[in-house]
């Protein structure tokens, strides 16, 4: 993983007198920059389906989308007992096996345009990965991103406790940064992980591509449906209309 020197960019919100620095930038994985939480659903379902589970599709997705390995794992056997006999590393590599099987029915799982922004943003700022994944999988992603020079490092499942929307994984990687978490900003796409940046104090952006998953992401500092459409620029500009408005309405 890239090593890079620490920089800081003031943005000033124009006619607010507010300032921010930015000083990293923090990405998660499943769902914002690669497209592999519905595969992760679908491996599951088949998963507790073969053990004679049956889940509804809704259960299923509300247990995935946003949260840690262990808060699924412990979710599961909560339901079905008889699965606590398997321990969260082996079930983990069983669900693997399903999940690669159906990843490699389908087509390419990389958002492009997230990606390019990943790299454009490592230019100037340390990027990282915060992700509910095991390591592994993050590791795994990050090369099929093509990403290794351009991410400082990643933190897994294994790396932080509790899980999102706990901010416990944001702010090990602000504190592994040696970044104040204000000057953090965040690329989500669940409402557990906008929330966890929230937590956190870093300003978030949230990812809502069109057909995902329904999630409540109001809270992030802005909502855009294809991350091609950020710059910093952009951003500082939102942030002013943001409290123009938000002052407006006082």
């Amino acid at each position: 993983m890239r090593q890079r020197q620490k920089v800081q960019k003031v943005l000033r919100i124009v006619g607010t007198g507010r300032i921010m620095t930015l000083s990293a930038v923090i990405f998660d994985l499943d769902g914002t920059l690669v497209d592999t939480e519905l595969l992760w659903a679908e491996a599951m379902r088949d998963y507790l389906a073969d053990r004679g589970c049956i889940r509804s599709k809704s259960w299923i997705l509300d247990t995935v989308f946003g949260r840690s390995w262990l808060d699924i794992y412990h979710s599961i056997i909560g339901l079905h007992p008889a699965l606590a006999q398997v321990s969260p590393r082996d079930m983990a590599v069983d669900l693997r096996a399903y999940y690669i099987r159906l990843r490699e029915q389908g087509d390419g799982i990389v958002i492009a345009s997230s990606a390019r922004l990943l790299k454009d943003l490592a230019a100037t700022y340390p990027v990282i990965i915060v992700s509910g994944s095991p390591r592994a999988d993050i590791e795994e992603a990050v090369r099929l991103l093509e990403a290794e020079p351009h991410v400082r490092f990643v933190l897994g499942a294994e790396d932080y406790a509790p899980g999102k929307p706990s901010p416990a994984g944001f702010l090990e990687g602000a504190r592994r940064l040696g970044v104040p978490p204000q000057e953090c900003l965040v690329f989500e796409d669940s409402e557990a992980g906008v929330a966890a940046a929230c937590a956190a104090g870093m300003r978030c952006v949230a990812l809502d591509r069109p057909g995902a998953y329904p999630q409540d992401l109001s809270a992030a500092d802005w909502v855009l449906s294809d991350l091609a459409q950020f710059s910093v620029d952009a951003l500082q500009k939102h942030l002013a209309l943001q409290s123009k408005t938000t002052k407006a309405r006082t």
